[in-house]
């Protein structure tokens, strides 16, 4: 490859990435939908085995995933807002017994000038806002009334996400056909090797990940709810949701359970069994969950996802959460790749 050859590669890369940057904000439904193609892609393989055209394959696959989606709204969403509107309804009761229990033994046993929490005002005004808005549907619906450019952009958001999944789904064999067909023949068989470590990793992510959240988030609620938590599907949710970063579901579901636990029950016993709820969900990740549905293909040091994860949101807001750790298991497949090309390089030497 000649210098002007690899000037002109840069130079295309840096185009692109410059593109795909300004193009954050209309990009998100595009990433959404590629997604949830991906995830569809191999049961409509399946499928086609059985003598199914590709359109038909889609279609049962596309109505499949539209039907759980619906369930899922249908099923969690008056759940949760169940459970939001019973914290906010209980909080000035939280805040009582923060006030009358947990204030005066955190001044008498540290010595400090802690002061009664006052967040009656607060409480009032969550409450009324609450009221007003009539659950979350409304208060989503609230928050894009104020401009109809607003309410255009999150109506296209949501039309386009199952129409691109349904064409990328139905034309996913044969655009990458069409990619591979585009390749320089010289390189082209690198990049298919490269192109197969890459599915091989993603495929350990997005799909092995997204069951072991799934899983964790149903074990979780489950285990709250045994233990008698009122919030349990809300937490147990919000732990198995972060769970893709190391650690951070257990983290965060402990945290948030433990004070929950000690506003309803105003008992230190009670984080028993909510700790021992959250010792199995961890155990069971590790040593069941994630080596069965994920695997140890993706090989990327909790450092390095937590790191992902903070530069992706840093640079472009949740898209770059939403695509951080398939990003960064691409970008670990290729320094592999120049790993080995440098360890055998004349560069390099070897002895």
């Amino acid at each position: 490859m000649t210098d002007s050859q690899k000037w002109l590669i840069v130079a295309i890369v840096s185009c692109l990435s410059w593109l795909v940057y300004m193009l954050v904000p209309v990009l998100m439904p595009f990433a959404c939908a590629a997604m949830l193609a991906y995830l569809g892609d191999p049961l409509t393989d399946k499928l086609e085995t059985y003598r199914l055209s590709r359109t038909n394959a889609v279609l049962v696959v596309f109505s499949v995933m539209s039907l759980v989606f619906v369930l899922i709204l249908l099923l969690l969403l008056p759940l949760l807002e169940s459970q939001i509107e019973h914290f906010v309804s209980n909080l000035p009761a939280y805040v009582t017994w923060l006030n009358e229990t947990v204030v005066p033994w955190s001044q008498k046993r540290f010595n400090s000038g802690i002061k009664p929490i006052n967040l009656n005002q607060i409480i009032t005004l969550v409450k009324s806002h609450w009221e007003q808005a009539g659950g979350v549907v409304a208060t989503i619906m609230s928050s894009v009334s104020y401009s109809g450019g607003v309410i255009a952009e999150w109506l296209m958001n949501l039309i386009l996400i199952p129409v691109v999944t349904f064409y990328l789904l139905r034309d996913w064999d044969g655009l990458l056909i069409k990619i591979h067909d585009l390749l320089p023949r010289r390189i082209a068989p690198t990049v298919t090797k490269l192109a197969g470590e890459v599915d091989t990793v993603l495929a350990a992510f997005v799909r092995g990940q997204l069951y072991v959240m799934l899983a964790l988030g149903c074990l979780y609620s489950v285990g709250l709810w045994m233990t008698g938590l009122d919030l349990a599907l809300l937490i147990g949710m919000l732990a198995g949701l972060v769970s893709f970063v190391p650690y951070l579901g257990s983290i965060v579901g402990i945290v948030v359970a433990c004070v929950a636990a000690l506003m309803q029950f105003h008992e230190p016993m009670q984080l028993v069994p909510v700790a021992i709820v959250f010792v199995i969900g961890q155990s069971l990740e590790g040593m069941v969950l994630t080596p069965m549905l994920v695997g140890d293909k993706i090989g990327l040091h909790p450092v390095a996802v937590m790191f992902a994860v903070l530069a992706g949101g840093q640079l472009f807001g949740f898209l770059g959460i939403l695509l951080a750790l398939p990003l960064a298991s691409i970008v670990m497949v290729l320094l592999r790749h120049v790993h080995d090309l440098y360890r055998f390089s004349d560069f390099y030497g070897r002895t």
